[in-house]
């Protein structure tokens, strides 16, 4: 078992993983966002969940009002950004399947079946 305490602190953090789900607080400032047009996971999905706050997610275009209580999940290959529209921090709890981010916060290459899945 593991178990750690969530201190949505500044910015993103990878808490841990196990097997084949990781589990990463984000915290976004008032005005501020994540991710970009250009921003996707080409191995995992993403599961958003809004811990407090507001925002908009826009997801290959699409766009989704974000509040205390949203899940949104972004599926491998989706370009996305996730903007704090609120006058308050946006607290995300995110969970990859597959595991997305090294301790470290740097992205991690795609697996095998991602490249796989590309190259066919």
């Amino acid at each position: 078992m593991q178990s750690r305490h969530l201190r949505f602190g500044k910015g993103f953090r990878p808490v841990f993983a196990v097997r084949k789900v990781q589990a990463a607080e984000m915290v976004i400032p008032p005005g501020g966002s994540e991710g970009g047009p250009d921003n996707y996971h080409r191995g995992a999905d993403q599961w958003i969940y809004v811990v407090a706050g507001s925002g908009l997610a826009i997801v290959d275009g699409a766009r989704r009002k974000l509040r205390e209580g949203s899940l949104l999940v972004i599926e491998r290959g989706e370009r996305h950004e996730i903007r704090n529209t609120g006058h308050g921090l946006l607290k995300t709890l995110n969970f990859y399947s597959p595991p997305a981010y090294t301790d470290g916060g740097n992205p991690r290459p795609p697996g095998r079946r991602a490249a796989r899945k590309r190259a066919g």
